[in-house]
């Protein structure tokens, strides 16, 4: 917002006054967009941009004191990424001098973009298209569908269809909201982060070791395993808890493995 900007580069101000001192460089977000990119980028001092994964990493390893090389699995809502999607699933393998992608979440669209990262109906629609297509929008049963009106799912399927104003992304904060909607948990938040926070307090009424299945293909973790376990479990009226437990043991277990792969001591 203007006012959230206007504080951010008094902040600025106030500390080079209180400190007495003058930036030799400045450090941002990779993001083009972010005013916060475009302030630093204006400005007279040597620029560095920092990919949004990679300096999450760096501060974990910083505060735990940690060398590289480590595997970091940065996971959180939304990031831009090297390859000009949004990142949000990752396992970085972080070097001496940088940083290597070693493996993401399968990636889906997010129809209305922004929206959707409010909506977590929308996640659910963009996961659902990119295993069945078309198809899906005369699909019985499905949780996230009969949220929308038949005029919606019709320029839903149209935005999906054509890739328009639907961003692609590897996010298993995005991947949370669309199981929290499959499973009728949530459909539209009121906070960031409230879908995955309903479906992790469901998880703690259920106590299990079992998960879903998934499949790795190279660098891609595929959730597509588990989504139509997640779909056979609601038609069998599986308790919510129950799927929201074995959800995140299957993050787990995804987590696992691909350390395993990565064979990092850290």
């Amino acid at each position: 917002t203007v006012s959230s900007f206007e504080a951010f580069k008094r902040v600025v101000s106030d500390f080079r006054k209180l400190y007495d001192s003058v930036p030799e460089m400045v450090a941002c977000d990779l993001h083009p967009g972010y005013m916060s990119t475009q302030y630093a980028v204006e400005r007279k001092e040597p620029v560095v941009q920092v990919q949004h994964h990679y300096a999450h990493a760096l501060s974990c390893m910083v505060e735990n004191d940690l060398d590289a090389p480590v595997l970091a699995v940065t996971w959180d809502g939304t990031g831009y990424g090297l390859d000009g999607t949004l990142w949000g699933g990752e396992f970085l393998n972080i070097t001496e001098n940088g940083f290597e992608r070693f493996a993401h979440l399968r990636t889906f669209t997010l129809p209305g973009g922004d929206l959707a990262i409010k909506e977590p109906r929308r996640a659910a629609l963009g996961l659902l298209y990119g295993i069945f297509g078309d198809g899906l929008f005369s699909m019985d049963g499905l949780v996230p569908l009969a949220e929308f009106s038949s005029g919606e799912r019709a320029v839903l399927k149209t935005v999906l269809h054509e890739k328009l104003n639907a961003p692609v992304t590897s996010s298993a904060g995005r991947l949370f909201d669309a199981v929290a909607s499959l499973v009728g948990l949530r459909q539209q938040t009121r906070y960031e982060g409230q879908s995955a926070m309903e479906l992790e307090f469901a998880s703690e009424s259920c106590v299990t070791d079992e998960s879903y299945p998934f499949q790795t293909i190279g660098s891609i973790i595929d959730w597509e395993p588990m989504v139509h376990e997640i779909l056979r479990d609601q038609r069998q009226d599986v308790r919510i808890g129950r799927i929201a437990a074995k959800f995140h043991n299957t993050l787990t277990e995804m987590i696992v493995d691909t350390a395993r792969k990565a064979d990092l001591k850290k």
